[in-house]
């Protein structure tokens, strides 16, 4: 079980990584100017590659995640507002993904503001995350 413990970890460290990323590139693209073609489509190209890159990484996380969770029949509440939380992230990750489908059609109306908030949801997941899974306070 260590081993599957291991990937869990590089996966969910992996996923993580492009959901901090991926949001900060939006914040770049709402502040495009209307004339710079030339930034907007390199950006555009950089999360979509980014996007399509982590998305199976999300799925390998969650995947050895349940692996661990059956294997060493976890129990506890702490396990359930965990797995609510990481619910939440894959909604996160797919409203992402919409996101990125209304910057590349040119439809997106929201703030680099509206993006510096929103990018920091996922930090906020993974310190919650961590505290359920190492204090187990329930």
């Amino acid at each position: 079980m260590l081993w599957i413990k291991t990937f869990h970890i590089v996966f969910v460290v992996s996923w993580f990584a492009g959901l901090f990323y991926l949001p900060r590139i939006f914040v770049n693209l709402a502040m495009v100017p209307a004339d710079s073609t030339a930034e907007r489509d390199r950006l555009l190209l950089m999360a979509r590659k980014l996007y399509r890159f982590v998305t199976p990484i999300g799925v390998l996380a969650v995947a050895f995640g349940l692996w661990l969770w059956f294997g060493y029949d976890f129990k506890g509440g702490w396990l359930h507002a965990k797995t609510t939380l990481v619910i939440g992230l894959a909604a996160y990750h797919a409203w992402c993904g919409m996101l990125l489908a209304e910057f590349a059609s040119g439809t997106s109306i929201k703030s680099h503001l509206w993006f510096r908030f929103f990018n920091e949801v996922p930090v906020i997941a993974l310190l919650i995350i961590t505290i359920l899974v190492v204090v187990k306070p329930f």
